[in-house]
């Protein structure tokens, strides 16, 4: 019952991508991943952004490119002097469904910080100059 309204709620805005959608809402559901494949154009993002709003769950695109540094992924800790705190400004991997566009682009060290948070459920973020390590 659940899932037939929200095919219908997708299928207002996406025509013909019934397969893709299951395997969408199935991954979801398992808490899995999914690769989607296709040249340009044939609304794969569209797709998952419209699944993404069905769902009303946040959903962020990364454009993977060979400048992308690790912490523009997963966030960086941000020192303010004023609290003599650091804050954690947190990366588009903290969304509930995330597209990541051309991971093969990516440097290694981006690729693997994908890969740990979409295995270990997890993200590691450093900070330089003290040499902390927070989890």
């Amino acid at each position: 019952m659940h899932f037939e309204r929200l095919r219908q709620a997708v299928r207002e805005v996406i025509v013909g991508h019934d397969r893709l959608l299951d395997a969408l809402v199935m991954a979801f559901l398992c808490r899995g991943h999914i690769l989607i494949e296709g040249v340009p154009g044939l609304a794969k993002t569209l797709t998952a952004t419209t699944l993404a709003a069905a769902l009303d769950l946040s959903f962020r695109r990364v454009q993977f490119t060979p400048d992308l540094l690790p912490s523009d992924l997963v966030g960086t800790p941000i020192y303010h002097p004023a609290s003599g705190e650091f804050k954690t400004r947190k990366g588009p991997i903290f969304a509930n469904m995330v597209l990541a566009d051309e991971i093969n682009r990516a440097p290694a060290k981006v690729q693997s910080a994908l890969l740990e948070a979409m295995q270990e459920q997890q993200v590691t973020l450093y900070l330089r100059r003290q040499n902390h390590l927070l989890m």
